[in-house]
């Protein structure tokens, strides 16, 4: 690709970033503005353009999905040697490469936990804490060492961000003073220790600071306003005195804060670099008008702000609904979800996003109930699935043998699939679910990889995919698979779908209960923001005003909401009918379901699957249990659904202690809704009685 054919397709802002080839810029990019493709087609055209070695180019950014999306289009564009790192990634190749000639000796081990160090110092302070604490603890010793805070400074700094430390601020920092006593006893180095040392090792060593920066010579820094005092003081090192750097981030979009994360750097650039080069992308073609107007409303005040500009054509306006409690939010969001799925609407591009992972629960079973397929963000890692790990094997194999004869002439989607083939691998996926089903899904994803990269680069081979597939699997890369996404508004920052459904949004959920300053509260605003600008065309919002069937409904609606209801571009209210409750179970109250043991309101979802508070005592037929794990396992197989689809661990366990003998009796059981006693009634009450449950386990989801 020549230089001028990269300039063409972008707009003029998009232009103005790719032509600015020398640094200091600042490029502020509203969400779904295409940052990314500015930034890859800069470094492009300033590589082909002569500007700059692609070896000498180091691009940053924060994950390495995102880092491994950066290499992928450069290399599409040309630039192939373009190093594109996270922080981390590229500092500790340094540190390891350097060590030995700075420092000598072994170099520490890398942990990626806390945890246990944290539970060692805890108990040579004779401190006791307890799981969620030493988590806390951990958190907070990040922090500090991510924002440059001694432990003797601890105190100060926390009165001055008005954070609430897990336990008084003492004892922190008496654990801070204990961690890094027993992490420097053990030579062990923790993320935040590893941009520490990198940065003062190029303080300290001139002959390492000039190898680096005859090495890197060219700086793009993505999410610039997630940057936290630590990493600034890394890259100031990389920079030296250099000035070529360009930056992009939207302060709109900062989220971490917590973590030490400030958009400071990013609003005070110019301040910095006088003569930086300013380009501002508010060009939205990610999203339609009305999520877009919505977007723009709910940061309506806030200061130096990007106003976004929809270039999509227009889609259904967002829909606000309410909920008399959670698990009627959760069951309609799952029919919801099922109803798009059923107009066409890939499952893969369906989110659900929540303030915090507690709240997925609730979801997980909804979604479990209504047989629709669902992933939740963060579970098992793709590429560690055994189906994929055979099919790398396979494909690298034919790679190095130079490829099967009989696939002699055939284009690179046919070669891979003729390989994955031999991994089970069909043109139409399997009936049902259950393991077959995702075995063909992961597969199909690494077809639809192949297709990508033949559409990206029509020369390209078997070798070249499968190095593709490694350097993928190396930055746990993933592509998307066929489920609807559960994941928490921070996990879903830098993703995108075609529907969004935003759940939880009272006032204590969102902004959470305990932001109280107004930086807090204005940081819970835009986590509402990036949340709204995840969808491309539907958005629903909504709330339930109890936690759970039959408590007060004394909750309010997001207050972000609340000021937006019957103003131009927010959401509408749903009709009445899209709020009510689901028909409630057959023979099941409306009102708080009490213990059967104690008599004691139960309200979490597992003590009202039980029937009972969860530390009351119970009988269970432990025989009854097992034959019914028994039926269920085959019914699952025969369905090819997971075990949980047809009925959950919790169910069957209340099943085993209460022993109903009608269908009344078992549709006051929990997880037992209408559709599931219809299709499971007759061999669980036949399971209870002691008989066989015979042929009625085979029945058609």
């Amino acid at each position: 690709m020549d230089a001028q054919a990269v300039l063409r397709g972008l707009d003029p802002e998009q232009r103005a970033v790719a032509e600015a080839v020398s640094g200091p810029v600042c490029v502020l990019a509203g969400a779904g503005t295409g940052k990314t493709r500015a930034i890859t087609h800069r470094i492009a055209y300033a590589v082909l353009t002569g500007r700059v070695k692609p070896q000498n180019v180091l691009a940053v950014t924060f994950t390495n999905r995102a880092a491994g999306e950066l290499r992928g289009r450069l290399r599409s564009l040309g630039a192939p040697g373009v190093q594109a790192r996270t922080f981390h990634a590229a500092a500790y190749k340094q540190l390891l490469y350097f060590w030995p000639r700075t420092v000598g000796g072994e170099a520490p081990r890398l942990i990626e936990s806390k945890f246990s160090l944290v539970a060692d110092a805890a108990r040579a302070c004779r401190l006791s804490l307890g799981r969620t604490e030493l988590r806390d603890v951990a958190s907070e010793i990040e922090w500090s060492k991510v924002t440059q805070t001694r432990p003797e400074d601890y105190a100060a700094a926390m009165a001055k961000q008005g954070r609430k430390p897990p336990l008084d601020v003492v004892d922190v920092a008496r654990l801070y003073v204990m961690y890094e006593e027993l992490r420097r006893e053990r030579n062990l180095l923790d993320f935040e220790g590893m941009l520490e040392i990198t940065a003062a090792l190029l303080a300290e060593y001139p002959e390492m600071a000039r190898a680096v920066h005859d090495q890197y010579r060219y700086f793009v820094v993505d999410e610039y306003q997630d940057v936290n005092p630590l990493q600034k003081l890394l890259l100031e090192g990389w920079l030296g005195k250099r000035r070529e750097l360009c930056v992009v981030g939207d302060p709109s979009q900062t989220i971490y804060s917590f973590t030490g994360a400030t958009p400071g750097f990013l609003l005070n650039f110019t301040a910095e670099y006088p003569e930086a080069e300013v380009v501002r992308l508010v060009r939205d073609y990610r999203s339609t008008p009305q999520v877009v107007r919505l977007a723009n409303e709910v940061l309506k005040d806030a200061p130096r702000r990007l106003e976004l500009v929809a270039q999509r054509p227009d889609g259904p306006e967002p829909v606000l609904a309410s909920y008399d409690d959670e698990l009627a939010e959760a069951q309609d969001t799952a029919r919801k979800a099922a109803k798009l799925i059923g107009e066409g609407v890939p499952a893969r591009e369906i989110a659900v996003l929540f303030r915090i992972n507690a709240q997925s629960q609730a979801f997980e079973q909804a979604f479990a109930d209504a047989d629709v397929p669902y992933v939740l963000r963060g579970a098992e890692r793709f590429f560690e699935r055994p189906a994929v790990r055979e099919a790398v094997v396979r494909l690298r194999g034919a790679a190095r043998s130079g490829g099967d004869a009989e696939l002699d002439g055939l284009g690179l989607v046919h070669q891979v699939r003729a390989v994955l083939g031999g991994c089970g691998f069909t043109d139409r996926p399997p009936e049902g679910g259950g393991a077959v089903r995702e075995k063909w899904e992961s597969l199909a994803a690494i077809a639809q990889l192949a297709e990508d990269l033949a559409a990206a680069e029509p020369d390209a081979g078997l070798a070249r995919f499968t190095a593709e597939l490694e350097e993928r699997a190396a930055a746990q890369h993933a592509p998307p698979l066929e489920g609807v996404t559960l994941a928490s508004l921070h996990a879903a920052k830098g993703l995108e779908w075609d529907a969004v459904f935003l759940a939880g949004l009272a006032d204590g959920t969102l902004p959470i209960v305990y932001a109280v300053t107004p930086e807090q509260i204005e940081e819970e605003r835009r986590l509402l923001y990036v949340g709204i600008t995840r969808a491309r065309e539907h958005l629903a919002l909504s709330w339930a005003q109890a936690r759970s069937p039959g408590q007060r409904r004394n909750r309010r609606i997001s207050r972000f909401l609340e000021r937006l209801q019957g103003v131009a571009g927010a959401p509408r209210q749903a009709a009445p009918a899209a709020r009510a409750v689901p028909t409630a179970r057959p023979g099941l109250s409306r009102g708080p379901m009490p213990c059967r043991v104690c008599g004691r309101s139960l309200l979490r979802a597992l003590e009202r699957k039980l029937g009972r508070c969860e530390g009351c005592p119970a009988e269970l037929d432990e025989a009854l249990l097992e034959s019914l794990k028994d039926w269920r396992a085959a019914t699952a197989a025969v369905q090819k659904v997971p075990v949980y689809v047809v009925l959950t661990d919790a169910t069957l366990q209340a099943i085993a202690e209460q022993r109903p003998s009608s269908r009344a009796e078992l549709a006051r059981v929990g997880g037992i809704g209408a559709v599931k006693l219809e299709k499971y009634g007759s061999a669980v009450l036949a399971l209870c009685r002691g008989d066989e449950p015979g042929e009625t386990f085979v029945a058609a989801p």
